[in-house]
């Protein structure tokens, strides 16, 4: 006999479609079923033996299977112990008139078999177990389904942390090789024998070389102090001056050109950079 598949009214609200499957080898019984159940909304789907139930499992998705017990060469348990082992999503129940408790019984205690129904029925009764298997079903669905939310946003998680992990180790590599290279530049400028001082953006020495110590602070230490509080007057007017700018300075003894350039235009520095360079012929050249 031909599959048939039947659907009844459906809820133009309802968030999901519910698919049962019914198998039993007496077609009142199943007509019967039918027309109890075809108010409910359930998309519903016949099969008039255990094989013909196990052909339809592999061509449609389906929620609820309610079986007979007593059909030709497959029983309903053996129908749905095949069941669970290839549909386990699967709600499975049996409906039958025969009490073999045993091997019903057993069904149930290995997972086979959800509940065990009665001919005959009450309908209202079995209207409202079917119901009560749509829900189980549709809990177990919600589970799975935020139990694969919650392991693909921890893999998200642990991606965007090896990732951030990774952002970190190079920035802390970037800081160290910077740390190392400002310190090569400093120790550079240490050496030049000509006056070198930085400032930032606030008039701060944040940089001076020992000879700017010695010419421009009278052997005392620069970094620290304001510009207002330890430039010579004439060279105050540079720092506030956009752009490079250059002036001739005389220290009572030697003559300089001193030039203040900003810095930042190819680097991410701040602040402004006053450079010395001695005038030759003005006086002693030793700093």
């Amino acid at each position: 006999m031909n599959n048939v598949t039947t659907k009844a009214s459906e809820l133009p609200d309802t968030p999901r479609q519910r698919t049962l499957l019914l198998v039993d080898d007496e077609e009142n019984i199943l007509t019967s079923l039918r027309r109890l159940l075809r108010r409910e909304g359930y998309t519903i789907l016949i099969g008039h033996s255990g094989e013909q139930g196990l052909e339809i499992l592999a061509q449609h998705p389906v929620d609820v299977i309610v079986s007979d017990q007593r059909m030709p060469n497959m029983t309903g348990v053996e129908f749905l112990r095949r069941v669970k082992t290839a549909y386990p999503d699967t709600v499975r129940m049996v409906l039958s008139g025969y009490t073999e408790l045993q091997s019903i019984t057993d069904a149930i205690n290995e997972g086979a078999i959800y509940k065990f129904l009665t001919k005959p029925w009450e309908d209202e009764q079995l209207r409202a177990n079917i119901a009560e298997a749509f829900r189980y079903k549709e809990l177990a669905d919600d589970n799975e389904n935020l139990h694969e939310q919650v392991k693909i946003a921890n893999q998200e998680l642990a991606a965007a942390n090896e990732q951030l992990r990774i952002l970190l180790a190079e920035r802390e590599r970037q800081l160290a090789i910077d740390g190392v290279t400002l310190d090569i530049a400093q120790e550079i400028l240490q050496q030049v024998h000509l006056p070198v001082i930085g400032f930032d953006d606030s008039g701060m020495i944040v940089f001076a070389n020992i000879v700017a110590d010695r010419v421009i602070g009278q052997g005392q230490p620069l970094v620290g102090s304001l510009a207002a509080d330890r430039l010579p007057a004439p060279l105050q007017p540079l720092l506030p001056a956009v752009g490079d700018v250059t002036l001739n300075w005389s220290d009572g003894g030697r003559d300089w050109q001193v030039s203040c350039r900003s810095m930042g235009e190819d680097s991410p520095s701040h602040g402004r950079l006053m450079l010395f360079v001695y005038i030759e012929g003005s006086g002693d050249e030793q700093c």
